[in-house]
């Protein structure tokens, strides 16, 4: 069974991250979405909500589970089996900063990394932008799954 990690942290999970999930799936048996523990990064929802939000959204879907981790990506694909690791590409930035680390963990556990483009019309969509738009209270439906039942977490 070929099963891919598809680490991030998800803070929220948006519409091109499920574009990336649906389009994976064509390629590999299994997603584990990997929330991972990132203390550096400040976020909206705490983890355990943004792991409920998924476990959620995804329960109807038995190729895909949710799982977090602390620690680096490689060795979290190791413990759970995964060959492969999915990334997405927006922009030429995002390739260079994903190309290093696809490198450097084919070296250090052989583990290989499959990147797919951002669909055009999600480019412009990031987890930290959409951050911005909850904090102003703005809505940000078009950026987020459809089910996706955010609302049930928003911050008090």
């Amino acid at each position: 069974m070929k099963t891919a990690l598809f680490p991030g942290t998800f803070d929220p999970f948006t519409r091109g991250h499920l574009s990336l999930v649906e389009r994976g799936l064509c390629l590999v048996d299994e997603i584990i979405i990997a929330i991972g523990v990132n203390l550096e990064k400040k976020t909206f929802f705490p983890l355990e909500q943004r792991m409920e939000m998924l476990m959620q959204f995804f329960k109807s879907n038995p190729r895909v589970t949710v799982r977090t981790y602390n620690g680096l990506t490689v060795d979290f694909a190791k413990e759970t089996g995964a060959q492969f690791i999915l990334r997405g590409i927006r922009s030429v930035n995002d390739f260079e900063y994903e190309k290093n680390i696809a490198d450097i963990n084919r070296e250090i556990a052989g583990v290989e990394t499959f990147v797919l483009f951002t669909e055009p019309e999600y480019t412009h969509i990031s987890s930290s932008l959409v951050r911005e738009l909850l904090t102003y209270g703005k809505s940000i439906a078009a950026f987020i799954p459809e089910n996706l039942h955010i609302d049930d977490y928003k911050k008090k």
